[in-house]
């Protein structure tokens, strides 16, 4: 069933990203009011086109699933990336983009892997904006290198299938038959075993096509649009300030777990403590634009979270953060427990702007996260 105009609006409003700091720590989305300023302060007056061979990062809003998503069913995705051109920000993150599935196709035999194409026409930004565009994206491999890939597999089938019937002719026949047949009852063998292993790669079914929260798509550009250009300033995430308390975050690095899962956000940060509180490594945390809180990780730097910073102390080091997504919009808490209220917040955005290149090269790359979209193979479908 297609969306209503009001399950978008409401889902546009719940999803606006970028949260300010509250008294609470409710699971919604705060309401950002970085951009309820004219126009003349948000935008430089100059305009960038976005353009056909520009690619926009995302993320999707809920599971797109070959096997159960229809035609004509719509969704919504954020924008993970600034879009920047050579004047500047014309599509900050965190802006959404409206969609719909054109066409899906599920899992075939031979090996054939299902695929889903998607649309785009709308773009709504952080400032209200929305911006009509064309755009797609799909999980569909080109038919030369879809076909190289089935053929590449179905030969390991079916050398595979050769091997264990030739090893098998051996062990039941025995060295002394196959010497005295000059080999042919193990070519006999594997002959038998490639012909079952061709049988096994051609009844084989491909993967459905599984596109999750947190999975990174890339909408492409059909169509060109003129788009201004943001002021610096007017991107900057506001932050709740602590007298005295001076934090700076150095350096942002994005981490697997020891699970293998790129879920960890490490912080560099430098502490200066002239407030009348004794902080301790325990208050902080961080929280996304959902209010959703994120404890330090035991698997990180522990030396700062069994901290204690009284008045006067000063702290410089690292401190890891477990999280469910690093391309989400977070930042750093440190919490009154008395009180059960922030102290202060400071936005990893605003920092993440001066971290050095090499670094956000190393990020990007992990943030990449898979790159096919399939289900994994389930061993009892062949």
């Amino acid at each position: 069933m297609r969306m209503r105009l009001a399950t978008f609006l409401t889902f546009l409003m719940f999803f606006n990203s970028a949260a300010f700091a509250t008294d609470t720590f409710q699971g919604h989305a705060e309401y950002d009011n970085r951009f309820e300023r004219p126009q003349e302060e948000l935008f430089t007056g100059k305009t960038d086109t976005l353009d056909k061979k520009d690619d926009i990062r995302m993320t999707v809003s809920q599971v797109i699933d070959g096997s159960y998503s229809l035609e004509g069913d719509e969704f919504f995705a954020e924008v993970t990336s600034d879009v920047v051109s050579d004047k500047g920000v014309i599509l900050p993150k965190g802006t959404i983009a409206h969609g719909s599935i054109v066409q899906v196709s599920e899992a075939k035999r031979l090996g054939r892997n299902g695929y889903i194409n998607l649309s785009f026409d709308k773009l709504i930004t952080p400032d209200g904006r929305e911006i009509d565009i064309e755009g797609k994206m799909s999980t569909k491999l080109h038919p030369v290198k879809e076909v190289g890939k089935i053929v590449a597999t179905d030969l390991g089938y079916t050398a595979a299938g050769g091997v264990i019937g030739g090893f098998f002719a051996l062990n039941a026949l025995g060295p002394a038959a196959a010497i005295a047949s000059n080999g042919y009852t193990i070519a006999g063998g594997a002959a038998i075993g490639g012909t079952v292993g061709l049988g096994l790669s051609l009844y084989r079914k491909g993967k459905n096509v599984l596109i999750s929260p947190g999975d990174e798509i890339r909408l492409k550009m059909v169509s060109s649009v003129d788009l201004p250009v943001y002021k610096e300033e007017a991107l900057q995430q506001k932050e709740l300030n602590y007298p005295g308390l001076d934090i700076r975050i150095a350096n942002i690095v994005y981490e697997k777990d020891p699970f293998g899962e790129v879920n960890t956000i490490t912080l560099s940060l430098s502490i200066s403590n002239m407030s009348k509180k004794t902080i301790s490594g325990m208050d902080l945390a961080l929280v996304n634009d959902y209010n959703v809180v994120f404890n330090p990780s035991i698997f990180g730097d522990t030396r700062l979270l069994f901290s204690q910073l009284k008045p006067g102390d000063r702290f410089a080091g690292k401190i890891s953060f477990s999280v469910n997504s690093v391309k989400g919009t977070y930042w750093l808490m440190v919490n009154d427990r008395a009180k059960n209220k922030p102290l202060a917040k400071v936005s990893l955005d605003n920092a993440y702007k001066h971290v050095a290149k090499n670094v956000k090269k190393k990020n990007d790359k992990l943030k990449q996260g898979k790159k096919n979209y399939y289900k994994e193979d389930d061993p009892f479908d062949i």
